[in-house]
This record gives structure tokens, C-alpha cells and sequence, in this order.
């Protein structure tokens, strides 16, 4: 790798990487780090690139929309409500009641608390629907649909194949063949690592568009704790593991 020399502060993206040490190819989803972020903040980024790609790819999120995020305040949630802000969209989060301030803290015009409240049954009606939870029925969710709305099912919540996973995944696959049929579409994505994006998402966080929200910080002997807490599937914020 040429474009950098000794000393150079980097981030990047490696699937399956939890190590002192990686190598990486030339060119592939490495680039300089944000001026103004920590180590521990530039490390969370890469998470931004299912938000910046889901939003702006698949849900072609534009100025003005009103767009919906359900599951605002995890790792690729409170990256998805500062990124739907950046492009100029209405934005509403949906989380429960203990991370409302977070979900406004970040940019957030309007928070619902699932706990007391069932975004499917408002009255408010939604451009797109960025879904990191799959919670609600294909027919809940296109209800709170703008006509020719979309609904972009960017997660299927936990870890691990478990009963819970799988229904998630079945109603992932069900959703987007029902739309097929129907003027609101619901999609999925598949996540690419691109330098490119990494150089956007770098931008945006040296202008102050997007601040990573790290709220959990464990070394590399912590790993251990640090999924037993992910797998709560309860996690607010970004889990950052360190290297002493």
C-alpha cells in the first residue's frame, strides 16, 4: 500500500477482523482518519457505511422527506439519523424511553418511544422507513408509507442464528417479495466496502455532519464482555474495543 507512509493515521474495514495486527490489499477500505476524531471514534466509522449506503442508495433519501429510523439509537442507528440529517431529511427515531435524549442529542426532529407508543398506528406518514429491528409486519409498516415509499430492512436485529434470527430473516424475505406487488417497496442491501464511501463518511465526520457516539469502550481482553453486552441487543451507541 503506497498511499500512505509510516506513522500515517488510518481507518478502515476488515469483515471478521478483532486483532492487534491486519493486513489489507491495496486500496481497499483503508483511508486517512477524520483530523478531528479520536482512534476510538474512527474505529466505530466503518459501521456508517450500512447507514450512508442503505439511506442514500437504497432508500434514495433526498432534502425534505420525512424518514423514519426504527432502532435510532444503536451503532448503525445513531449513525443512520445524523446521515438522513446531512442529506436534509424530517427525521424520526423510534427507541425506547431510556434513550430519547440520545436519540435528540444527535439531530433527531422528533423521537417515539416504543414502549409507549406504536409508530405503525400514528397518523404520520413516512417517505422512508429505515428498519434495523423488522419488528412490525409487512403490513404495519407499509400502512406508514407515502405512496411509492420505501422501506429499507437494513437489519434482522441480534447475533447468531438463533429461532428469534431466523423469523427476522423470513420476514425480511417475505416483506420484499410481497412488495414486488405493490406501489411501496420494501428492499434489501448488501453492505460494500468501499474507499470511496470510507472517504465520505470521513468528511462528513471532519465537518461536523456526523460525530461517531461511542458509549462503551473495553480493551482486547474484554472481548468477551464486550459481546455478552452486544448480544443484550440493547447496546446504545457504539462498543469500541481497544488495543493497550
Amino acid at each position: 500500500m503506497t498511499e500512505f507512509k509510516p506513522g500515517a493515521e488510518v481507518f478502515g474495514v476488515k469483515a471478521g477482523a478483532l486483532a492487534e495486527y491486519i493486513c489489507v490489499k491495496p486500496g481497499r477500505a483503508v483511508v486517512s482518519k477524520p483530523s478531528n476524531a479520536t482512534f476510538e471514534q474512527a474505529a466505530s466509522v466503518p459501521t456508517a457505511l450500512t447507514a450512508l449506503q442503505g439511506l442514500r442508495d437504497t432508500g434514495r433519501v433526498k432534502a425534505g422527506q420525512k424518514v423514519l429510523i426504527n432502532g435510532a439509537s444503536g451503532g448503525v442507528g445513531t449513525f443512520a439519523v445524523k446521515i438522513a440529517k446531512a442529506f436534509g431529511a424530517e427525521v424520526t427515531g423510534v427507541c425506547s424511553t431510556r434513550n430519547l435524549d440520545l436519540v435528540r442529542s444527535i439531530g433527531a426532529d422528533h423521537v417515539i418511544d416504543y414502549t409507549k407508543e406504536d409508530y405503525t398506528k400514528g397518523d404520520q406518514r413516512y417517505d422512508v422507513i429505515y428498519d434495523l429491528i423488522n419488528n412490525r409486519s409487512y403490513a404495519e409498516r407499509r400502512r406508514v408509507l407515502k405512496p411509492g415509499g420505501i422501506c429499507v430492512l437494513a437489519g434482522i436485529g441480534g447475533s447468531g442464528m438463533h429461532k428469534e434470527t431466523l423469523f427476522q430473516m423470513a420476514g425480511l424475505l417475505t416483506a420484499s417479495l410481497r412488495s414486488k406487488f405493490a406501489n411501496e417497496k420494501f428492499v434489501t442491501f448488501a453492505v460494500n466496502f468501499s474507499n470511496k464511501d470510507l472517504g465520505i463518511l470521513r468528511d462528513l465526520v471532519e465537518d461536523g455532519k456526523v460525530v461517531p457516539a461511542v458509549t462503551k469502550i473495553y480493551p482486547l481482553t474484554e472481548t468477551a464482555a464486550a459481546y455478552k453486552y452486544l448480544e443484550t441487543g440493547h447496546v446504545q451507541g457504539k462498543i469500541v474495543i481497544t488495543i493497550e
